[in-house]
């Protein structure tokens, strides 16, 4: 629902809770947290026995050049979504860099499967609703787990229905073909974080806690305007967005 996606997505994740720590636990509302692990659970079954043997097939068969080019596309694609919430939250500087970077990629990159505008000191923003709500001062309600696409709070829940309604390309591609290219965009994403998540998983005590603590760090990071691009996405520890080890 968000270049080549965040290959080291892992470090912002280690540097705030360190090997398994649960610090800041207590700052997440999570009133619903035995129905939140059982989703949780699902998902990560999900994930292990589905998602991860299809990733690692990808991985195989095609060279990491091939799988960013992929992550570019998508991420060009996604303009519109990052310049109206850069607009939204009176990012004006930032938003004619989104159109920027949409012109020469979509242009000079062949559709947004190469990113020179980066090149051209176009740096790459990356906006949603549920980012621009937090920066109008809305507070992140309750901490959700969703089937499938794993961790939220109210407030993100909310700003992916309306990043979904700005998204311009479903009104221009069948379902099947959107539905398609969300799977092909997961695993693509899910192939380059395969380190990461394994890592992940052997250094936390209790990861459902770790994805928990980590997601909600993450997103204040962002609202706030404290993280480097590059270095974000701990929510994609676990579920990719429906964002640089390829060794596996």
């Amino acid at each position: 629902m968000h270049c080549a996606r965040r290959l080291a997505i892992a470090l912002a994740a280690f540097i705030a809770l360190g090997s398994g720590s649960t610090a800041g636990a207590e700052d997440v509302s999570d009133p619903l947290e035995p129905i939140n692990r059982g989703i949780f659970w699902f998902n990560d079954k999900a994930d292990v026995y589905v998602l991860e043997p299809t990733a690692r097939g990808w991985n195989y068969v095609l060279p990491d050049r091939v799988q960013t080019a992929i992550g570019n596309f998508f991420e060009n694609v996604r303009f519109p979504v990052v310049m109206i919430n850069n607009l939204l939250q009176a990012k004006v500087v930032e938003a004619s860099s989104d159109v920027g970077r949409f012109l020469i990629n979509t242009t000079i990159g062949i559709a947004g499967f190469f990113d020179p505008a980066t090149g051209f000191g176009l740096e790459r923003n990356d906006e949603d609703f549920g980012q621009t709500l937090g920066y109008w001062g809305v507070p992140p309600g309750p901490y959700l787990v969703a089937p499938l696409l794993g961790p939220l709070n109210l407030r993100d829940g909310t700003g992916r229905l309306v990043d979904t309604a700005t998204a311009v390309y479903p009104l221009f591609a069948a379902a099947p073909y959107t539905i398609g290219a969300t799977a092909v965009n997961t695993v693509n994403f899910r192939s380059q974080v395969l380190s990461e998540v394994r890592n992940a998983k052997a250094a936390s005590l209790d990861y459902y806690v770790f994805v928990r603590d980590a997601y909600d760090q993450s997103r204040k990071a962002r609202v706030e305007d404290r993280v480097d691009i590059d270095e974000e996405r701990v929510e994609d520890l676990y579920f990719g967005d429906f964002e640089d080890e390829q060794s596996e």
